[in-house]
């Protein structure tokens, strides 16, 4: 699947799924107004004395058209609406990790030694690495044995995977893959954002309802003795027909931006199934979970109150549908498992153990938690038999931006054998709150000894004995990888720096260690960037690697503590300047010579046909690391096309002289990274 077409789709559902709201909220606006119109002339017009006589003037002719009041009801309205809206989406501000805090996940820790929760991060980090995107968090809802998991946050540098406890422990790997899969296309579709700002208009909409509810629930105690006015009387009755007229029009909008939410989720739904199915191969994984999910008696339902406003979040149907089908945010399960397998018998999975719920509560059928039941899977992960790193794979620039956001089984199973090849150590450092800042800071040592001597005496300053000793154990494990540098004929060949760290797994140890750093203090992760900082200017030199490090390091880390993102550029004119940057810092990094460097911004800038006239190559001193850092930060509030046409202008400026460096392919990673473009491991050509 195209990563930025399928960005550009999510931005026309978002769209238009603005329009179908402003719809419902105009809706609620007439009806508001007739209805006002219409109780206001059946109310008695007022007594007036004439003479000795209390007289009371004929009712007036109803004005349908009444410009104070209709504008009033449209502000008050809007205000209401779009005021709750704001709130809750400043409830979700704080990414995917407050969204399942909020709904009381609790979060896995990388390190976890607990067999099914093991097993769960494993089948995360592989397809995190195959896809190219920053490792998500991984939340488990501990009270809930049904079926269930979704997928939340604002961008990929912020997003999470939550599943049930009824998920880790009822399904086999290859379901779990399943699952997982389909969160993971979620993610790459761009529905985690749109799903968030369905919830938000939906309570801004609910919001009317709730005031009027609340308005006729705080009357229910009054009463009145001969002696109140009739104007005290009529006051009250004024109050408890708007409360009534509020509550009705709240709840007849929320009403049908259900059906729209439901509408929008259930085709959503068929094309994460699919995008699961084409990236394990696997059809059995997924229709597998549908099957246990139709064969369990609690199948996916949710429990708690509290994920109701999240239902089109869910992997399948977490609540009951008041409305029938009409608010399911789900297609029924037969489709599902149909559209996958059309020659399914119609058999739903048998339970070894039939519960009845009617009779047996979650405690006495084991099932409550902490009373996991059946078999723990077997430790069965990548690092227990250690294998040689894969054999370093094409760099084609005509695929590369193609492959972006793409969940394909080839990505997987390099994934796999990347994992694979890591030693246990490494990998169990990465996981480790305590050895994963030690593990950063060895990915970053210089391969000569005296400036390494004195990097490790900065880590002492700054971090301690404690980590330094964490980081002399690593380096031995990092120094024995190896990878083999055989390329297919034909293709660009592969130089390798001189460093004794193989850099095929430099960065994806990096991934790894991410979700754990960001579950660190400030203060240490602040002490940490400190240290780092100090390591890369050591020698007053930064290699492209070390800034590349940086970089992602960095964007990843704040993205997961501010996930918002503005667009500002619309225009490539308006960063054609960042973009020259980013071609003459790409161009200078594998040159042989200043022609050489020539020829290969040419052929980047070649790409850029609307702006090449502005584009030229600039002089070493403008085309530094530190001016690439700026540029790189203007040209993440770019469009998407924008962030597609430099990416493949990159791209083509590095294979322009054949020879593709390790430095460049992680500079290009870098770039991909701070673009919060997914770029996965490249595929076999």
């Amino acid at each position: 699947m195209d990563f930025f077409e399928a960005q550009a789709r999510a931005k026309q559902r978002t769209t238009r799924l603005v329009v179908l709201f402003a719809f419902a909220v105009v809706g609620i606006i007439l009806a508001g107004y007739f209805a006002a119109v219409t109780v206001s002339a059946q109310m008695p017009a007022r007594m007036v004395r004439r003479g000795f006589v209390d007289y009371q003037p004929p009712a007036a002719q109803v004005d349908l058209w009444q410009p104070g009041l209709f504008f009033a009801i449209t502000a008050g309205t809007l205000a209401v609406v779009g005021l709750a809206s704001l709130y809750k989406w400043n409830e979700f501000s704080g990414g995917g990790a407050s969204v399942a805090e909020g709904v009381g996940a609790r979060r896995i820790e990388p390190g976890s030694a607990n067999p099914h929760e093991r097993q769960l991060l494993n089948v995360v980090e592989e397809m995190a690495i195959a896809a190219g995107l920053p490792v998500p968090g991984v939340y488990v809802l501990d009270d809930e044995t049904g079926i269930n998991a979704f997928a939340a946050g604002l961008t990929t540098g912020d997003a999470i995977v939550c599943v049930t406890r009824g998920t880790l422990e009822k399904l086999t790997r290859d379901e779990l893959q399943g699952v997982i899969g389909h969160e993971f296309s979620h993610v790459l579709n761009g529905d985690m954002r749109l799903n968030l700002r369905l919830t938000a208009v939906l309570f801004g909409i609910l919001v009317i309802g709730l005031a009027g509810r609340g308005i006729i629930w705080s009357l229910r105690n009054v009463r009145f003795s001969s002696r109140d006015s009739k104007n005290s009387g009529g006051i009250v009755l004024a109050i408890a027909v708007a409360g009534g007229l509020l509550f009705v029009l709240g709840y007849i909008g929320y009403f049908f931006g259900r059906l729209i939410q439901a509408a929008v989720s259930r085709q959503r739904e068929f094309l994460a199934d699919a995008s699961s199915v084409q990236f394990t191969r696997n059809p059995g994984g997924i229709t597998g979970a549908l099957k246990k999910i139709g064969g369990y008696a609690l199948g996916s339902d949710v429990i708690a109150h509290n994920t109701a406003q999240l239902n089109h979040f869910f992997f399948a149907q977490a609540f009951r549908s008041n409305f029938g089908g009409a608010w399911a945010t789900h297609p029924p399960l037969d489709e599902r498992i149909r559209a996958i397998d059309p020659k399914w018998s119609g058999k739903m999975f048998d339970p070894p153990e039939v519960v009845d719920i009617e009779q047996e509560n979650f405690l006495n059928a084991g099932f409550a938690p902490g009373q996991p039941k059946g078999r723990a899977p077997a430790a069965t992960d990548a690092q227990a038999q250690p294998a040689p790193l894969p054999r370093r794979l094409p760099f084609h620039p005509a695929t590369l931006v193609a492959d972006a956001g793409t969940l394909t089984t080839e990505h997987f199973r390099r994934a796999q054998q990347l994992l694979a090849a890591l030693p246990a150590p490494l990998l169990a450092a990465a996981r480790d709150p305590a050895q994963a800042p030690a593990l950063v800071c060895a990915l970053i040592l210089n391969p000569d000894p005296a400036l390494r001597t004195r990097q490790i005496d900065l880590v002492a300053q700054h971090a301690g004995d404690e980590t330094v000793s964490a980081l002399t154990a690593l380096l031995s494990e990092l120094e024995n990888l190896s990878a083999t540098a055989s390329q297919p004929s034909g293709q660009p060949k592969i130089q390798i720096p001189n460093s004794k760290i193989c850099p095929e797994a430099r960065l994806p140890l990096l991934q790894l260690a991410v979700p754990t750093l960001r579950a660190l203090d400030p203060a240490t992760l602040d002490r940490l960037l400190t240290t780092l900082d100090e390591l890369v200017h050591a020698d007053a030199v930064v290699t492209p690697f070390e800034f590349a490090m940086q970089k992602v390091l960095y964007r990843q880390l704040g993205l997961a503590r501010e996930p918002r993102v503005r667009i500002d550029y619309y225009a490539f004119q308006g960063v054609a300047q960042e973009i020259a940057v980013v071609l003459s810092v790409l161009a200078r990094v594998g040159a042989r010579d200043e022609s050489a460097a020539a020829a290969a911004f040419a052929t980047g800038a070649g790409q850029l046909p609307v702006i090449v006239g502005k584009l030229a190559l600039l002089p070493p001193a403008a085309s530094t690391l530190a001016v690439l850092d700026t540029a790189l930060d203007k040209l993440a509030a770019a469009k998407t096309i924008i962030k597609q046409r430099l990416l493949v202008a990159a791209a083509q400026t590095i294979v322009a002289d054949g020879v593709i460096t390790a430095e460049e392919g992680e500079l290009y990673r870098a770039l991909a990274a701070t673009l919060d473009v997914p770029m996965p491991l490249p595929a076999a050509g």
